[in-house]
């Protein structure tokens, strides 16, 4: 069942393409800073980020494991590097792209964003995340080590 916006009366005017605007253009500039802060800060440097408690109690990767890494290179326009340093970062970065943009977009036109996730895709996702953590800890999987 869907639920749908309440109709204003006619003498109401609607939110201005400011209101429209503001939060996806907040978001932006949010994950604009963090990823500018991680293009100057290299990762690869020690000392700079905290170790992942995981892989320094067990030694496993996590599915997070590169993901700063993958960040720094994509800022640096090395698609490559970032695919091998966390594949899955890297699709989860194109995601929030796209996801972006069609909000923009609905925005610009005066609708509404909703993301409605159903358990299937929420089985899904945990599906691909768990699939890539234990494949990437698999002697095979080592393509995907960051």
């Amino acid at each position: 069942m869907t639920a749908h916006p309440r109709p204003r009366p006619a003498d109401t005017p609607g939110p201005t393409a400011a209101h429209r605007f503001a939060l996806p253009a907040g978001l932006l500039a949010a994950v604009a800073a963090a990823f500018a802060y991680v293009g100057v800060v290299d990762p690869g440097e020690p000392g700079h980020y905290p170790a992942d408690p995981l892989l320094r109690l067990t030694g496993l990767y996590c599915p997070g494991c590169g993901g700063l890494r993958g960040a720094h290179a994509l800022v640096h326009g090395d698609l490559v590097a970032s695919l091998h340093d966390n594949a899955l970062a890297v699709a989860g970065y194109a995601l929030v792209a796209v996801l972006w943009t069609v909000w923009v977009v609905r925005a610009a036109r005066g609708r509404p964003f909703g993301l409605r996730l159903g358990r299937a895709h929420l089985w899904t996702l945990a599906a691909v995340v768990l699939a890539f953590t234990v494949v990437r800890n698999l002697p095979f999987g080592g393509f995907l080590h960051p």
